[in-house]
């Protein structure tokens, strides 16, 4: 028998040792913040306390807290973490400058001096106390290499960039902005600590320099002099950093599509309806001594759902509730922890102890975009002459609620997500209350819903075109934008790849667009009857990129001139106009050039961004953009959109355009004709494709769709009174539902693989525990008497008794 439990134990033994392997492959881990000895760090060390055992942050964390002697007589925190205390050097010994925030590089440094943890540690990964950690913070799982570590990106440190690097360090172009999350192997760190404080206290000591336009300080003060320190000494010894833009947000941003952030900044106020956050209202709250007390309650996850309906805006404000919450369940347990009396049952404190709320802040593991770096995303888009990160981006695209515009956007996002076109996506969705109530398409895309203007409200004119710069414009007043450049799409296009301000040199006050030659109204007196700078109108459309501050200032004059062109029925003519309809059915497009030309305008005309599939493309150019607004045709196969006006092929399972011809039976005699007839395939077979990807999310076996569009009735009355405060970052990469649910059932937690393997294990080895006591009872059957005989039976039912049990405990 004692064969048999050492034989359980080796295997254990075993166990343990490769889930432990597994867990470190690359070394030792020690997570470090600075704090002060203020009600204020406290409570924000409860929070990320309970943030690092939520998220199974690996290895130990230690708070460096720096205290005068004096403020350690009356502290009541030193319970909250494990602690490292640190000598205060808030007001400088030398100098008598009060700074609080060079104790953060002064507390490493006397960490790495005189603590036994640091003796005894492969990597350290440096936060803040206002942080919220989501999920493991893993350096080489992040990319960090010893001489290469990762930060977060922090891109308001212009002094990288100015004199100030210039003056403070012997390599600024090797500068790097920045800050927040910082992943160090500790051979590193102990080079660079040292150098960290000595530049943060020369940038403190350069009040000369201190000025916004040099440091990007709003407050001139000299207050992110640590942080220049930072960059400046990581500079001065060389260390090149990999810059990742994606693992950290401040709640209020919306993470980029396709994005897990694992750490949350709530360094800024921010806000989910009427609800708000700002830890400085905060500063002097000893909510952590005062039982019970807690942040006041945000919103709850049902309520959020219907504050928004695009589900990467949603995805932004459940980070913020998950901040604030964690942030109030870490305060519970604390008020737990200090003897405070049980809290009287509420609504908010029954949802902090529910299974939904376990599940919504379950450890959040990146995903492969969240670990692309800045270096690569540059590598991509070469720009020789940039020295900074790219501009962020956000592509619009204008529609209406019928089923013609429904399969036009699920080619588009289809395309969109193949092509790599960075930033978000939003589709502006233009309908009637009455076309609402009835429309099945709102999870097509993300989504900002607009009044329909098809049928003028002043005028009566049907003109659906002009709901483009409407729309335009509303979602400009009602959506918080931080995208620098916007690209304005029409739905019936594909994207083949992406379309770039830097790549196609858009700047402020030169937007880029596609030649409209047929808009000859530029040319005559159209364009001195509708704008005073009638040599300023440029003959463009289909593709837009336009900087935002340009936008704001054209997009209500678009609207305008479109309204005035359009009710100019005297000019409608095909030789004034170019519309072969001369029903003023382009009036929207005069509106934009003439709209452009009041401001002045100057458009980059391209000629490489957009082909319409029929046309013989340029040799050597890879368009951006199919266009398919014409009829196309590759030998007796054909497709006109305008066939496919009255046609769900959207909510009907499975169906589908006819297929065009296989690019194998294509003649190679003429080389022109061969690309152009690639071209045309390639058009048709993205759409089908798109649309086969749409019936296969959304068709069952019997087919009929299953739609969300009953369910979503209640919510669009909510979203077009809450989507105007919506807020919209721009860049983005987005996982539906469906994927990130396979990303979560991919990466499955350790500890469930580890007792997975244990029970496994410990079947095994009951098994033979089994066989070696039936085995023992054979042998002793033969030589052993009426009595033994007796006895043996009471073993065997001793046995098998305990055999039921182990088989019960196993299968618990």
């Amino acid at each position: 028998m004692g064969k048999v439990w050492i034989l359980m134990v080796v295997v254990l033994v075993g166990v343990v040792g490769i889930e432990g392997a597994r867990k470190s492959p690359s070394g030792r881990i020690h997570t470090l913040f600075s704090v002060e000895c203020q009600n204020y760090f406290d409570w924000q060390t409860v929070g990320l306390m309970n943030s690092y055992r939520k998220a199974k942050q690996p290895g130990p964390i230690t708070r460096l807290l720096s205290c005068t002697d004096e403020e350690k007589k009356n502290y009541k925190g030193m319970h909250l973490a494990p602690t490292f205390e640190v000598p205060s050097m808030s007001r400088h010994p030398r100098t008598g400058d009060w700074y609080p925030a060079i104790n953060k590089p002064a507390g490493v440094v006397h960490w790495l001096k005189h603590s036994k943890d640091a003796k005894k540690v492969d990597w350290v990964v440096i936060l803040d106390a206002d942080m919220i950690i989501r999920g493991p913070i893993v350096p080489w799982e992040l990319g960090a290499e010893r001489g290469r570590p990762v930060a977060a990106y922090y891109g308001y440190l212009k002094g990288c960039d100015n004199i100030l690097a210039q003056l403070h360090t012997k390599h600024p172009e090797l500068c790097d902005k920045v800050g927040g999350l910082l992943a160090f192997h500790i051979d590193d760190l102990r080079v660079f600590a040292p150098l960290w404080l000595s530049k943060t206290e020369e940038v403190r000591e350069d009040r000369a320099h201190w000025a916004t336009n040099i440091t990007g300080d709003i407050y001139g003060k000299g207050w992110i002099s640590e942080m220049y320190g930072y960059s400046f000494g990581a500079a001065e010894v060389g260390l090149r950093h990999k810059i990742n833009d994606n693992l950290m947000i401040y709640p209020g941003y919306n993470p980029r599509e396709g994005i897990e952030p694992i750490l949350l900044h709530y360094g800024l106020p921010f806000s989910v309806g009427n609800w708000s956050f700002n830890k400085l209202a905060h500063h002097d709250d000893g909510i952590v001594y005062e039982c019970n007390k807690l942040f006041p309650e945000p919103p709850y996850p049902k309520e959020v759902k219907q504050l928004e309906l695009d589900h990467n805006r949603r995805r932004g404000l459940f980070i913020s509730i998950e901040c604030i919450n964690i942030i109030n369940e870490g305060l519970l347990l604390q008020h737990a922890e200090n003897g405070c009396p049980k809290p009287v049952w509420s609504k908010y404190l029954s949802f902090l102890k529910s299974k939904a709320y376990a599940e919504l802040t379950q450890p959040k593991y990146v995903t492969p975009a969240t670990l692309q770096m800045m270096e690569d995303i540059k590598e991509e888009h070469v720009d020789d002459g940039a020295a900074k990160p790219h501009p962020k981006i956000h592509t619009i695209f204008s529609t209406e609620c019928t089923t013609y515009f429904d399969w036009q956007t699920v080619g588009l996002m289809h395309s969109f997500h193949k092509s790599g076109q960075p930033g978000n996506i939003t589709r502006l969705l233009s309908c009637s209350d009455e076309e609402l109530q009835k429309y099945k398409g709102h999870d097509l895309a993300p989504t900002h819903y607009v009044p329909s203007m098809s049928r003028h409200p002043l005028t009566g004119d049907w003109y659906p075109a002009i709901n483009k710069p409407a729309a335009v414009l509303h979602w400009l007043n009602h959506v918080n934008i931080d995208a620098e450049f916007i690209v304005i799409l029409d739905a019936d296009m594909i994207l083949r790849g992406p379309i770039t301000p830097w790549e196609f040199k858009a700047a402020r006050g030169h937007p880029v667009s596609t030649p409209y030659d047929y808009l000859i109204g530029c040319d005559n007196e159209l364009a001195k009857l509708h704008t005073s700078h009638p040599e300023a109108c440029d003959k463009v459309g289909g593709v837009i990129i336009m900087h935002i501050d340009d936008l704001r200032k054209f997009a209500m004059l678009w609207l305008h001139k479109t309204e005035e062109v359009r009710a100019d029925r005297a000019h409608y003519a095909r030789n004034i106009t170019g519309d072969i309809y001369e029903s003023g059915w382009i009036s929207e497009m005069y509106g934009y050039s003439f709209g452009a030309a009041e401001l002045k305008l100057k458009h980059t005309i391209s000629d490489e961004i957009l082909i319409y599939p029929g046309y013989v493309p340029a040799t050597g150019v890879k368009y951006r953009v199919f266009h398919y607004g014409l009829r196309f045709s590759v030998g007796n196969w054909s497709f006109d959109k305008a066939d496919w006006r009255n046609v769900d092929v959207v909510n009907k399972c499975w169906a589908k355009f006819p297929d065009p011809p296989d690019s194998s039976t294509l003649g190679e005699d003429n080389k022109e004709d061969l690309q152009r007839d690639l071209l045309s395939i390639e058009c048709a077979k993205t759409l089908n494709e798109a649309l086969n990807l749409h019936h296969q999310r959304k068709c069952s076996s019997d087919n009929s769709l299953t739609s969300e569009g009953e369910e979503k009735k209640e919510e669009i009355v909510v979203s077009r009174v809450s989507n105007q405060d919506a807020n919209d970052d721009s860049t983005n990469n987005n996982i539906t539902t469906e994927e990130s649910e396979s990303v979560q059932k991919d990466e499955m937690p350790s500890s469930f693989r580890f007792w997975m393997i244990f029970l496994w294990a410990f079947s095994g080895v009951g098994f033979l525990v089994v066989i070696f006591m039936v085995y023992s009872g054979h042998r002793r059957r033969g030589a052993r008497s009426k009595q033994g005989r007796r006895r043996r039976n009471l073993h065997s039912g001793f046995m098998e008794m305990n055999g039921r049990d182990r088989r019960s405990d196993v299968s618990l």
